[in-house]
């Protein structure tokens, strides 16, 4: 044999070795017809292609069905007792998750809803919009038979779904999902119920220990650290992008109305009501069009409400006020709350008879016996309204009830000193 030819014919056979590894294996042809099987993955419709972080992060530890399943996989059996293997991959906000299951049935379709594994961390912080492109692939009997792209837009963490009209323009509320927002163990309670300690309005958190009227003195105290922290009304609710199907709030963080002193009426009830979570003092938030209200239980049975309009909370910053500044200066701004003084409260003041720590102190008062009157006829008009079913714009939302269901969304923030 010529040398020169089987080289030549070496140095082919190695190249062409070569391109094949570098292309990869050569993909066997499936044993299953795509036709046949049908595979397809839908994202739920009424939620207008749109992830929402917060609907995932309250249900995370839910093990029911919910009225909104994300993802629904459909299949076609080819033959009995078909393995399936679904693996989506590894994205942005999910870790690779693989989904199996056995097919008794021959062509027979089956839907399939699957449990993601989520980065729930991710999700947690997410403050902006955004999309992400998820990649679902089929195998039967570990045979790649199809793979389904699909792309989502995604909501920042703090938006939170209120309601959306399902396939059949059916309304379904999903306000009950504020009680994520609710976090009773929130790493700046600690930190806060100190601070609400040191103003001396009590000396202890007992829950309903100690009778009625020490509760009622709990939920001031918290009142009263509210406007001496300066925290005031703000009405932002709107979200970046609107849909026709969905509706949605924006709704901040306890730890975002603690640094950024702001609240609507629902983040004033999210914030109180975790700190009376925490202390043992059962809450409720009633939702109504466009408003929302605090009621908390007096008695450890449950048989007395008490109402707060939180709102009222806002109208007041006492923050402004240094108990030890010049007296001139500290008498025109408690001037300005003139209408929550009694008649000669100022007046004392100014002689000196009374100190402006303690009129600021009676000031909230007022403040707070307002606000836990203005709700009454509200409560008592629209009482039988908020157990209706068919009444999706009232609301009587339980914390306590929808604890077993809905779980705190807990993110990694940073520790107040």
């Amino acid at each position: 044999m010529n040398p020169n030819r089987a080289i030549t014919t070496v140095v082919a056979a190695i190249s062409i070795l070569a391109l094949a590894t570098c292309a990869g294996p050569i993909k066997k042809k499936s044993s299953f017809d795509p036709n046949q099987v049908q595979f397809d993955v839908v994202y739920n419709s009424s939620l207008d292609n749109t992830l929402y972080p917060s609907f995932i992060l309250g249900m995370a530890n839910y093990n029911g069905k919910t009225e909104s399943d994300l993802f629904t996989i459909g299949i076609t059996s080819p033959k009995r007792n078909s393995v399936v293997r679904i693996v989506l991959d590894s994205s942005k906000i999910n870790y690779n998750t693989t989904i199996q299951i056995t097919l008794e049935d021959a062509n027979t379709r089956y839907k399939i809803s699957p449990l993601i594994k989520w980065k729930y961390d991710k999700l947690a912080v997410l403050k902006q919009p955004g999309m992400v492109d998820l990649t679902f692939t089929c195998y039967i009997n570990d045979e790649e038979v199809d793979v389904k792209n699909m792309r989502l837009n995604y909501r920042g963490v703090n938006e939170c779904l209120l309601g959306l009209r399902d396939s059949a323009n059916n309304y379904i509320d999903y306000r009950w999902l504020f009680a994520a927002y609710v976090n009773e163990e929130h790493p700046y309670l600690d930190k806060i119920l100190q601070e609400i300690l040191q103003q001396g309005i009590v000396d202890r958190f007992t829950g309903y220990q100690v009778n009625e009227d020490y509760v009622n003195e709990q939920v001031f105290a918290i009142w009263y650290y509210l406007q001496t922290k300066g925290i005031h009304y703000s009405s932002i609710t709107n979200t970046s992008r609107s849909s026709k199907k969905v509706n949605t709030q924006y709704i901040r963080f306890l730890d975002e109305v603690y640094k950024n002193k702001q609240a609507n009426c629902i983040d004033a009830c999210v914030f109180i009501a975790s700190i009376l979570k925490k202390i043992g003092i059962h809450t409720v938030i009633f939702i109504e069009p466009k408003h929302a209200y605090l009621g908390y239980y007096k008695d450890k049975k449950n048989k007395k409400m008490a109402l707060l309009e939180t709102t009222i909370a806002g109208n007041i910053n006492l923050s402004a006020i240094n108990d030890n500044g010049d007296r001139d200066q500290i008498s025109r701004q408690l001037s300005r709350y003139r209408k929550y003084m009694k008649n000669n409260e100022l007046q004392k003041y100014n002689s000196g008879l009374m100190s402006a720590r303690r009129v600021k102190e009676s000031i909230s008062r007022e403040s707070f016996r307002i606000a836990t009157n203005y709700d009454i006829e509200r409560f008592n008009k629209n009482k039988n309204l908020y157990n209706d079913p068919q009444k999706t714009t009232y609301s009587m939302l339980d914390i306590n009830e929808l604890r077993e269901k809905v779980q705190p969304i807990v993110r990694e923030i940073e520790l107040i000193k």
